[in-house]
This record gives C-alpha cells, sequence and structure tokens, in this order.
C-alpha cells in the first residue's frame, strides 16, 4: 500500500490517522463516562484522568499532524457519482469533524489548566498552562466539553452510518477508500 494519498484511494498514513483517532475518540469518551462516576475510595480515581488528559493531548498532536498531512499529501477527490448535495455534506460534515475535535480538546485544556498547573503526558513531559484563572474557567470549560464530547461522538457514529449506506446501499467506493483499496 501506498504512503501517501493517491486520485483513487487513500495511503496508509491517512488510514492510520483516520482509524486511530476514531479509536481514541470513542475509548476517551468512554473512559470519561466511566471516570466520572468513579468514588472517592476508587484506585483509579487518580490515574483514569491523567491517563484521559494524556491520551487526549496526544490525540491534540495528532489532529495538527493530520491537518498538516492534508496538505502534504490532499485526499482523493469526490466520486464522480456524488451529486452536488451529497459533496456540499461530506464537506460540512468532515469541516464539522474537525472543528469539533479541536474544541473539545480545547475545552478539555482549559479545564485542566484552569488551576495554573500544567498537564503532565504519561509520565514524560509536561504541556504548561497557557491559559488560567479565567471566571469560572474549569466549570465552563467542563460543561462545554461534556456537550461537545456527546455532539462529536453522535456526529461521528452519523458519520459512521453514511459509510455504511455508501458502502451497501449505494454500493459506491466511500468507505473501501478509506481501506485502502481502489476506487
Amino acid at each position: 500500500m501506498q504512503l501517501r494519498n493517491s486520485s483513487s484511494r487513500y495511503g496508509w498514513v491517512s488510514i492510520f490517522m483516520h482509524w486511530g483517532v476514531a479509536l481514541a475518540v470513542f475509548g476517551l469518551f468512554a473512559l470519561g463516562l466511566w471516570m466520572v462516576g468513579l468514588d472517592y475510595y476508587s484506585s483509579w480515581r487518580k490515574d483514569a484522568p491523567d491517563l484521559h488528559k494524556s491520551i487526549g493531548l496526544v490525540l491534540l498532536a495528532v489532529m495538527l499532524l493530520r491537518v498538516l498531512w492534508r496538505f502534504i499529501s490532499p485526499p482523493p477527490p469526490a466520486l464522480q457519482s456524488y451529486s452536488r448535495m451529497t459533496r456540499i455534506g461530506a464537506s460540512f460534515g468532515h469541516g464539522f469533524l474537525y472543528l469539533s475535535l479541536f474544541a473539545v480538546m480545547i475545552a478539555g485544556y482549559l479545564i485542566s489548566t484552569a488551576d495554573g498547573v500544567g498537564i503532565p503526558v504519561f509520565g514524560l513531559f509536561e504541556v504548561p498552562a497557557l491559559v488560567s484563572g479565567l471566571p469560572d474557567q474549569a466549570d465552563t470549560a467542563g460543561v462545554i466539553h461534556f456537550y461537545l464530547a456527546w455532539v462529536l461522538v453522535i456526529f461521528s457514529g452519523l458519520h459512521a452510518l453514511a459509510a455504511l449506506k455508501h458502502h451497501f446501499i449505494d454500493r459506491d467506493a466511500t468507505l473501501t477508500r478509506m481501506l485502502g483499496r481502489k476506487a
């Protein structure tokens, strides 16, 4: 399989980032829901949020690389069989996924740095608190993070359903291209 995207399919770098981000988003969502229910005496009470933050910051770095990669290796063009509305919907949907991903991660960063303390990443290094001390920063960012996470997961599910619709009903190459096969 090729490294870069071509006119007929995605390369392995794009495929790896796409499916890796999808796995991380759903994994972080599940971890987030689980960890907020932990009681004071749980051994995971500190470790789960640390893990959530570390994975979230790695995801942020991957998303920045993913945006850069789109300029280095543009995605294949939309299929000729797509209607104008399908092309517009796909562009809007992908843009919305990218924006909501960045927004949920920025909100998470603002929650974690509200007290002016940096965020350790797997104990290897620390991301500094660049923004802190805003009025009700942790609470406001927490509400935004919570609702945006739900929006992101629901919209990602719709994105997956659209890909399955293209594959099984329209019988086009939308999904197979993201699996590294030719259109």
